[in-house]
Order: C-alpha cells, then sequence, then structure tokens
C-alpha cells in the first residue's frame, strides 16, 4: 500500500493508504511531557502501544463501542479508519491524580465518588486547555448532541474497562480519549495505552503508565511490558 505522510505528531505517524477512507498508524517510540518540555525515548513503546491498543479496541467492538480500528498490520502500524478528528479531547477521572489533585486540593489517590468527565480543547500552541460546554459551543467544536454523546461515550467505555482491568489487578485511575467523524457518525480514535492512560496495580498502587517517564520513577519500559502482560 502506497504511505503517503499525512501527520505527524508526538508519538505516532499518520500515514494515507490506497484506500480514501482508511490511514495507517505507525507508533513510535518518542516520548514527551509538560507539552513537549520533556522529550526521550522508551524503548519499544511504540510496538507494546500497538498491541495494547489493538486489544482494548477489540475488547470494545465485543461491548458495542465502535471505533477507528480496523486491524493490526504489523508490531508497529494498525490500519484505521480515517476520521475528521473532533478537537475535543475527553477525559474520563475515577481517581484523583495529577492536574485534578492540583485544582480540587485533594490528594493523589483518593477515589472520586463517581466518574468526573472533562473536556480539552485539541490545541498544541495553547496546551490543551481545559473547557466546558459554552467554550466548545463558542468555538463551534461540537454541537450539544455530540458532546451529550462524547460524554456518554466516555462512561460506557470507562465502565468496560474499569472491569476488564480490576479483573488483571489494575486500577483505571484516568484517561484520554479521543472521537472523529466518519461516514455521518462519530467513532472513537486515537489509542489506548499507557500514553493515554493513568494504570495503578490494585494492590500496591504502583504506577504502569507514562507518569513513570514524566516523574522520573524509573522502569519505565517495564512498566508498558507489565500492562501488555496483564492484558493477554
Amino acid at each position: 500500500m502506497s504511505r503517503t505522510l499525512l501527520y505527524e505528531g508526538k508519538a505516532k505517524q499518520i500515514f494515507q493508504t490506497d484506500d480514501p477512507y482508511e490511514a495507517l498508524i505507525f507508533f513510535k517510540d518518542d516520548a514527551t511531557a509538560f507539552n513537549g518540555e520533556k522529550k526521550g525515548q522508551i524503548r519499544s513503546k511504540g510496538m507494546l502501544n500497538n498491541a495494547i491498543s489493538t486489544l482494548f479496541f477489540e475488547l470494545l467492538d465485543s461491548r458495542g463501542v465502535p471505533s477507528h480500528f480496523v486491524k493490526r498490520i504489523d508490531e508497529r502500524s494498525m490500519l484505521v479508519k480515517k476520521l475528521k478528528i473532533i478537537q475535543v479531547e475527553v477525559i474520563v477521572r475515577n481517581i484523583v491524580a495529577g492536574s485534578l489533585s492540583q485544582r480540587l486540593g485533594w490528594p493523589e489517590g483518593r477515589p472520586l465518588p463517581r466518574p468526573i468527565v472533562e473536556f480539552y480543547y485539541k490545541d498544541d500552541a495553547l496546551g490543551d486547555p481545559l473547557i466546558n460546554n459554552d467554550h466548545v459551543a463558542v468555538l463551534g467544536l461540537a454541537s450539544p448532541e455530540e458532546l451529550a454523546h462524547l460524554t456518554a461515550e466516555g462512561l460506557k467505555i470507562n465502565a468496560v474497562l474499569q472491569e476488564h482491568l480490576l479483573s488483571r489487578k489494575v486500577k483505571l485511575v484516568d484517561f484520554k480519549l479521543e472521537f472523529g467523524r466518519f461516514d455521518n457518525r462519530i467513532l472513537l480514535g486515537d489509542e489506548i495505552s499507557p500514553d493515554t492512560c493513568r494504570f495503578w496495580d490494585a494492590d500496591t498502587d504502583k504506577k504502569l503508565d507514562k507518569d513513570r517517564f514524566r516523574r522520573d520513577l524509573g522502569q519505565v519500559e517495564e512498566a508498558y511490558q507489565e500492562i501488555y502482560n496483564r492484558l493477554n
């Protein structure tokens, strides 16, 4: 298949294929944090994120959550439907961590009474700021009906992933989702991996995600591998 580069982000490259409705995602080992201020590489991250995302997309498909995923091509690539990405990142939180701890003044690790859904404006130049429904409306990013759909899908995905991960002794602390439009439908896009989720060991609260890179905790590659091992 032809591979014309359409877009290169911090962790992935997107290529056009011979089919105008499909694209190829190539997962890199590059890692960034704090809006690109910290940069590095995590050995085998691309292969592991591709494999982990594949497992999650297949699980969600079996539970009635449609996504852009078509199939895994090789160790670092997956074939996906070509989406027009909605510039609203959906964050679902179950446990206080990261910026939420700073905003609420609650200690990291405190369980929330119920899941929280937050919206962030997908704009690297602005640092992906937190926004609300009114901001989404005035920016013209999504209709009220679409935003309600994103919220409902986020909560449904959360319920599926939480149950699946707890059976493997992993807490789903929080995670980021991206969605896009395809053939008059809204589909889940991007990836679901230790890059986009906070995973903690259910017994020890050991971090098994990119926070190990962000916070210089060490054993970063081992954490990604551990998540993959537990999912298999």
